[in-house]
């Protein structure tokens, strides 16, 4: 476990500086914010510890090796000799995905996939589209660089969300979008237009201090490097540090079967305590008893559900009662399209960055304390 390597924490492009604030509270002294993600430098206990807390990574890659190839022959030769199985179980089948750059002289992504599936396999291995192990190799300026997928399935998936909704918000993107608006583990939050409660779960398990990761499988437990033993100790960490959950978390929609489907969500993750769900419109929510919190939300726009104009009255609706009722709570809304946010007439910050969701852009439209 002495073997030290480049770690790359793959996030949402736009939210960067977020994924850089959660890795250093998490630990990783070192994390540098980069184009895409983060990067630190670490060993294997590292990789294992990315998938297992961090919330805004949507995938933790191990750099495991890089070398020079100015062109197919000089690939295959050094893809021959890479050291596979320091890290790779031929056990274990794998594929292969390559991406290039225009300043490669190799920059045909099928030809080169195809001469490092074959050193693969000459070196024992068995390549299928199914693999529970993906080699994710870049070729940048002729320099080749090898990782592998630690993560397997996307981190969004937690392991206890079963029932989603139209449109709905991942995980990782949710978890970025609280730290976004200060949420600080201490505050109550609200979203009146909850869905399957991916916000309220992700706030109320923050606060609890429960892993994001505790519940699912990951590739690393397919390679060579796996001690389970040890990834079994570090999991059960996180077991105690499993807290009280001070806050009150409440969420709304006007679709009873989201409701029930975000209840049944919270059960899984074990919050459930922690958060009331209320069949209504977002138009008749009301400020919950003690102290001013949050009020999140991921409404319908009409690039994703409906006709966009029939939305205004919803948007303009949900910022009376938050204008009504609401003084002292901060609001933040994510949407593509600024005319709809402005048809709920608060006062929002200047928005940020457009973030990529679900093939659109949109944006986190946030206020002070109202």
């Amino acid at each position: 476990m002495t073997q030290r390597f480049e770690i790359f924490m793959v996030g949402t492009p736009g939210l960067e500086h977020s994924l850089h604030a959660e890795a250093v509270a998490n630990g990783f002294a070192d994390a540098k914010q980069v184009a895409g993600g983060v990067s630190i430098e670490g060993d294997w206990n590292d990789v294992w510890r990315a998938n297992l807390t961090m919330r805004g990574a949507t995938r933790v890659l191990a750099r495991i090796g890089s070398f020079m190839a100015f062109h197919l022959a000089q690939l295959d030769k050094r893809a021959h000799k890479f050291a596979w199985t320091d890290v790779l179980r031929t056990d274990v089948p794998v594929k292969v995905e390559v991406s290039t750059s225009r300043k490669s002289k190799i920059y045909h992504a099928g030809a080169a996939t195809q001469r490092i599936e074959t050193a693969l396999k000459a070196n024992g291995f068995t390549i299928t589209a199914d693999a529970p192990v993906a080699i994710k190799v870049r070729i940048d300026d002729n320099r080749v660089t090898i990782s592998v997928d630690t993560s397997g399935e996307s981190l969004h998936k937690r392991g206890h969300k079963e029932a989603v909704g139209k449109a709905p918000m991942r995980e990782t993107l949710a978890s970025l979008f609280l730290h976004e608006c200060g949420y600080d583990a201490t505050m109550p939050v609200l979203d009146p237009m909850c869905g399957s409660g991916t916000f309220l779960i992700e706030a109320a398990e923050i606060a609890a201090g429960l892993y994001p990761g505790r519940t699912r499988h990951f590739a690393f437990e397919h390679l060579s490097s796996f001690d389970r033993d040890v990834w079994q100790d570090m999991r059960r960490m996180g077991d105690l540090t499993h807290l009280p959950v001070t806050p009150h978390f409440y969420g709304s929609d006007r679709d009873a079967g989201a409701i029930r489907m975000a209840a049944a969500n919270a059960e899984r993750a074990g919050v459930a305590d922690a958060i009331t769900f209320t069949n209504l419109n977002a138009a008749d929510i009301t400020r919950p008893e003690g102290p001013p919190g949050l009020v999140i939300c991921n409404p319908p726009y009409g690039g994703r559900i409906g006709n966009q104009k029939m939305l205004f009255s919803v948007y303009a609706g949900l910022g009376d009662a938050l204008k009504q009722r609401f003084a002292g709570w901060r609001v933040g809304i994510v949407t593509n399209d600024a005319s709809l946010a402005k048809a709920t007439g608060l006062p929002f910050k200047p928005k940020g960055a457009p973030i990529p969701h679900g093939g659109l852009k949109v944006w986190l439209f946030q206020t002070d304390p109202l």
